[in-house]
Formats: C-alpha cells, structure tokens, sequence
C-alpha cells in the first residue's frame, strides 16, 4: 500500500485492545505499509503497535484520521498468522484486538538487534610481535569477524592484547550481525536406531511432513518412543526448508526433551515459555519471524509466534489440561493448532498415551490418522499394576500410607532403586481447623480454604495468591495449640515417609516450592541421576519425565479427581494416573504400581489395574454421546462477575432471559458457581448445551447482543468448549 498527496489513504490497523474491527489510520505521504506490517498508532493519549489488516473499515474523511506514526523495520505478519487471527477470534468470541495482541508480545523486538561492534585482520603487522599476539593473530588471519572479547578470550590473552593491536592498525572495525539465539539444527545429525514398530510409524511420519495439510496422532504407551518417531518428521519438515513447532506441556520444567533434541538434531531449539527473560523472548521472536531460528519448543503462547515459514507443529502430551488458556481469549492451544495447520496447510501431529475422547473419536471417524506404538522401547515391560482398598488395608492412625504400600517402598529401596508418591494436592494439608471452636481459616477474597504450607510457615489461597502467618492460636476463640490439619498434601506425606524411612533421600516436587523453575529443573536432573531414593509429588511428575532407576510409583488418593461434578473427571483421572504410573519401569527395571483407593470396582480403576485403556475409552465414548457432550455435542459457558452478589446474579439472570428460542440449544442455569468468590468477586455460571451440527457461537451472539451491556463491575466471559466447570 502507497499514497501520494493527490490521494491519502487510510489503513485498517488493528490494535490490541477489546476492539470488535480495526481503526482507520492515514499513511504518510512516502511511507510504505502491506497488509501484515507492524506500526505504531497513535490511540487516545498514547501510542500502541498494531497490525495493519486486511478487513475494510467504515469509509472516513481521511481529513479526521490520524496519521500512523512509525513503520517497523519488522517482517509482516504474514496472510495465514492473520486469518487465524480472525478465526481464533470469531470461534472463542473474542475481540480480534485481543488475539492480534497474543502476536505483539514482544515490542522491543519490532526492530532490528542492532549489530555488534567487531574486529577484522586489516593484513597489517604489529611492530613487534610477542607470543600473546602471535595467538590473537593466529585466529584472525582467517578473515572471519571477532568480538573484541571473543578474540581475546579465544587467543587466551588479555583485552589488553587485543586492544594494543588494534591501536596499531592490525585490525579494522566492523560490524558483526547479532549471533543465532540457538545454533540450526541438524536433520541429519544422528539419526536414530528405531523399532521395526516405530520406523513404519516413522514412515507415516515423514511422508506427512512432506505434504498439506493432515493431522495424525501418535497413540504410543508411556516409554514407546514417541519422542523419537516425530523427531524423524520433524526432520523431514527441516529437511525441506520449513520450521517447525513443537507444543509442550510445562516446558519450563522439560530439560530432559531438550537434552533429547540436542542429542539427535546436534542443537537444542528455540525455548518459548513465561520464564524465558524478557530480552531472550524479544531474540527468539524477532529470529523466528526472520526465520532464524528454525524449531521452537513452547508452552501453549508459543502458537501465536510470527512465523515465517510454518511448516508442522507437534502437540506433545495433546490431551493435557495445559494447553487450555482461560484467561482474556479463552481457547484451546491443541485445537488451535489444528486450525493453524488447515489455514496455513501444513501437517499436525498429536502424541499422547493416554489420548483426549475428542482426539479418539477423531481418529476413530477417519478424520484423523493414526499410528499405534504398542510396546515399549528397547522390550521394557509396562509396569505391574494392582489396587491397594483402602478399606481392607488402612494407614496406621494418623497417617495416609497403606502398609502394603510401605512395604513395597522398603523392598525397593533395599534394591537401590526408587520410589515415586503421587498426591495432587500442593502444601501440607488443604484445612486447618480449631478443634475448639471448629473455626476453619477460609480466604477472605475467595470461597477456597487456606491451604497449610508447613515448610514456609504459611496458610496459602490457591485461588487468588494471598497469604498470612499460621497462626499459634486460633484467630476465633484464642485457644493455642489446639489448631491442627486436615487432610494430607505432599508435604505431610514428605514427613510421614521420612518418619518411616528416615536414612532415605527424599524430595518434594510441587510447581509452588520456593526456588521456582531453575530449582525443579535442577531436583529433576537430580532424579534422573538416581540422586533421590523417594520423590513425592504433584501432577508435574507425569509430564513426560525419565527416571531410569524408577521402579515402584504409589497413588496415595486415586479418588481426589472423580469427587467432583466435571463431566471429564474420569477421563482426567484415567489419562493422570496412567501418565504417573508410567513414569516406573522405562529403563527395562521390572516396575510395580500401587494405587490407593476406596473405589477399587470403578470402572476408571478396573482400566487402570487391568490396563484396558480400550474398554475404559469405550464406555467413556458411550456415555458421551448418550449425553451428547463433546464430541458429539457442543458447550459453552458463561461466567459472570461482579463486585457484589446481587449483582452478578441479577445481570447472569438477565443473559438467561435474553436467549433465543432455539429447539437444538439449551440455557442451563444461572447457578453459583463452585468456586462463587475469587479475589472478592462474585462468580455465577450458565452452561450453554447443543447438538453437535448447531451454529453456537451465532446463538450466543445474538444472546449477548440482546442482554443488557455489562457495566460497572459486571465482567461476561465466554468460554467455548470449557474444560473447567468450577
């Protein structure tokens, strides 16, 4: 797009903020914009970088308009990244501002990295030569560019060295392009010695790769290799000049698959993640969209890079819980990245054990591939499950451990190897109470208890964050040391192991430990070294880790996740539990696990110990559809907030009367929602039900279009295909 003075022109710019279009902004006389260029706009009283887009708007007097301020020496986001802009937008029901701004994370990066300053040889001599610069020299002939540093670190000599050569004209100063945030990997760096059963998925693999757009998921039991066969796409993909998404859950915390990445492609990807620093996202963005870097391994935000040359993503895990955002634009990073690839026609690949119903059905109705690896790597036996009831062998008073499962623990640790506890419950106890007065400590902002964190000295709010002092005496009734906990977290298991076995080197791994990410990083490595006897922790011990000396894993309450009212508890505790069983027995060890419960004839149990994960996908599918819930039906949900209660159930109460007649489509509620207070506002949900063919989000269009407007403190958030119900 260009103008001349005869003829101003007007842009749409979309800008991330809660528009529903873009704005129109004049060009400057000689400035130049495309569809997809970054600029800075000048909005309100500020400025903001927005995308020029490609949606006409309302024809204006280009007289009113104002003028776009700055072009960014920036490639353009290009027409695929911008329809999917669009989609994101129109099927989550959120303004598209709000989506564009997921691809301007990184504002410092608009412009270039500005270049080094180097030095060159200038085929000078110095006037006389010593040993330090004869190596400095030595290094420089070549031609090639240097730091001033490098070179000096290099030669093995001092700065000052380099500096007095430079003073006498041996080298020139030049300008050195800012170096690659990770080196380019190697498609043919080492290639791997796969299974019969994984080079013909291998196969499949790589001529996907080489195609459109397809997706196919690799269903593989824990320890199968899966890492490995769509390492050998991802190959293909390089291999043809494309880059390459890898979607991971909890990245942050997955060393061990960079470590894997390097060992086969001879350079780790690009990282995409919240604790990446700032000026490391602002590198990797700015080098993805130039196409430098080539693969990246993200957390979910990862799919809204600017890529130049998308060419296949892989969703490691698809079936975590991870991957749902439910924050601003509520949306499904697995499902995104489907719609991704058929917009910008590339391949998707999806790799889990223990797959989504969703995905199974999928892949069961011809709409997606599959490739089955059924057996371990390297003849590894999938650990031997059974059921410790509760009922028939419970812990000694005061304690949460079956004997069964103590005994097993010393067994193991007499061999030398290790043991994993696994309990979903951070802290040590999720209630304290006064055995007075039976006083509870509750959140003063949230409807949640206070949960006890014994190592920090503190009762904690999941929900909102806040904490106090645990108190000696109760707030209540005065009385001291008659508080007391209930209920068990992984730190109370932590202090009954090691009364038990209090020689043995235990560690507590819950994403909520002081030390942040750097120190799990660091206690996963240790673990994977065999430098821990027993580990206890949350769900982030089943996200795809190694222990090679881990041979017995013990679920201390396999009931916590079928105890409440979500349609998907049972498949969240089947693919849980499966995940964290499957961490014993990878290297070849002959493994156990023992899964405490009250519930041993349930079905997600029966699955479990008998390992049929087919019957349990099987019933769960059935009953899915006798219910027409996903995927063979539709939901959504609306949650409503506000300052007070009256107010949010008054207005929650008004989006229901507002609804459209529909045969096809039905307004469950308004209720309370499970959790009705979080950081001091009140929370009532709808459930939106319809057949699976319905027009959804027309429907709720026109319900929100017909409701009175949200004011004040009112918040309307709408969630399709909601994964939360609390």
């Amino acid at each position: 797009m260009s103008e001349d003075s005869r003829n101003p022109m007007a842009v749409p710019v979309l800008v991330p903020m809660p528009a529903e279009r873009p704005y129109s902004y004049l060009v400057p006389q000689g400035m130049l914009v495309v569809p997809g260029s970054i600029v800075r706009v000048p909005l309100g009283p500020r400025e903001v970088a927005g995308i020029v887009w490609d949606t006409p708007t309302d024809v204006v007097d280009p007289k009113k308009l104002r003028p776009i301020a700055q072009v960014f020496d920036c490639p353009p986001i290009d027409e695929a990244a911008r329809r999917f802009v669009d989609w994101v937008a129109s099927y989550t029901l959120s303004p598209p501002g709000m989506v564009a701004r997921m691809f301007l994370r990184a504002p410092a990066a608009f412009d270039p990295e500005p270049p080094l300053p180097g030095l060159r040889w200038s085929g000078a001599a110095p006037e006389r030569m010593t040993a330090a610069r004869e190596r400095v020299l030595e290094l420089a002939r070549d031609g090639m560019a240097w730091t001033r540093s490098g070179l000096a670190h290099a030669a093995g000599t001092s700065l000052t060295v380099v500096d007095g050569l430079t003073s006498q004209g041996v080298f020139e100063t030049v300008e050195i392009p800012p170096p690659p945030v990770v080196a380019a990997p190697d498609p043919a760096f080492s290639k791997p010695d796969l299974s019969f059963e994984q080079e013909a998925a291998a196969e499949v693999l790589r001529a996907k790769a080489g195609g459109g757009f397809s997706v196919t998921l690799v269903d593989g039991v824990t320890g199968s290799g899966k890492t490995e066969v769509y390492f050998e796409a991802i190959a293909a993909a390089l291999a043809a000049g494309r880059q390459v998404l890898v979607l991971v859950p909890e990245i942050a915390l997955t060393s061990a698959f960079l470590d894997r990445f390097h060992d086969r492609f001879g350079a780790k990807p690009g990282e995409w993640h919240s604790d990446l620093s700032p000026r490391m996202r602002e590198k990797v963005w700015r080098q993805v969209a130039e196409g430098q870097v080539r693969v990246v391994a993200g957390a979910r935000s990862a799919l809204f890079l600017p890529f130049k040359n998308l060419g296949l993503v892989v969703i490691d895990e698809e079936h975590d819980p991870a991957y749902k955002q439910e924050d601003r634009v509520f949306y499904n990073a697995r499902d995104m990245a489907v719609v991704r690839g058929h917009i910008g026609n590339f391949p998707v690949i999806l790799a889990s054990a223990t797959p989504s119903v969703e995905t199974q059905v999928n892949a069961q109705q011809g709409r997606y591939g599959r490739v089955v690896l059924s057996a371990r790597f390297a003849e590894a036996a999938l650990p031997d499950l059974a059921a410790i009831d509760m009922r028939k062998s419970p812990p000694q008073r005061g304690g949460f451990l079956s004997p069964v499962l103590l005994e097993e623990m010393k067994k193991t640790l007499g061999r030398g190897e290790q043991s994993l506890l696994f309990l979903n419950r951070r802290g040590y106890a999720p209630l304290t109470l006064c055995r007075v007065c039976g006083h509870r400590f509750q959140c003063r902002d949230c409807s949640s208890w206070l949960v006890e964190h014994r190592f920090r000295g503190q009762l904690v709010c999941h929900q909102c964050g806040h904490n106090e002092q645990r108190p000696e005496a109760c707030p209540e009734c005065g009385t001291l040391d008659h508080l007391v906990a209930c209920g068990p977290g992984v730190e109370r298991i932590a202090e009954e192991v090691e009364s038990h076995f209090p020689d043995a080197r235990t560690i507590v791994l819950s994403s909520d430990m002081l030390g942040g990410v750097k120190r799990l990083r660091l206690e996963l490595d240790a673990i994977a070294q065999g430098e821990a006897d027993i580990v206890i922790g949350t769900q982030l011990v089943a996200k795809g880790h190694n222990f090679p000396k881990m041979s017995l894993v013990g679920v201390v309450d396999a009931d916590i996740g079928l105890a409440n009212g979500d349609p998907r508890a049972a498949e969240r505790t089947f693919q849980l539990l499966s995940q964290v069983t499957g961490r014993a027995g990878r290297s070849g060890l002959k493994s156990r696990g023992l899964i405490q419960t009250y519930q041993p004839a349930h079905p997600v149990m029966r699955a479990l110990i008998l390992g049929d994960a087919e019957a349990f996908y099987e019933r769960e599918i059935a009953e899915r559809e006798r219910a027409h819930l996903p995927p063979f039906g539709r939901l959504a949900s609306i949650i409503v907030s506000a300052a007070t209660r009256p107010e949010a159930e008054s207005h929650a109460r008004a989006l229901r009367r507002a609804a459209p007649a529909s045969r096809d489509i039905s307004v469950l509620g308004p209720a309370e929602a499970p959790l009705a207070l979080i950081a001091g506002r009140h929370r009532f949900r709808l459930l939106v039900h319809g057949e699976k063919k319905v027009d959804l989000q027309g429907f709720l269009r026109a319900l929100l279009a017909a409701a009175p407007r949200a004011r004040g403190s009112l918040r309307v958030q709408v969630d399709i295909d909601p994964q939360s119900f609390l």
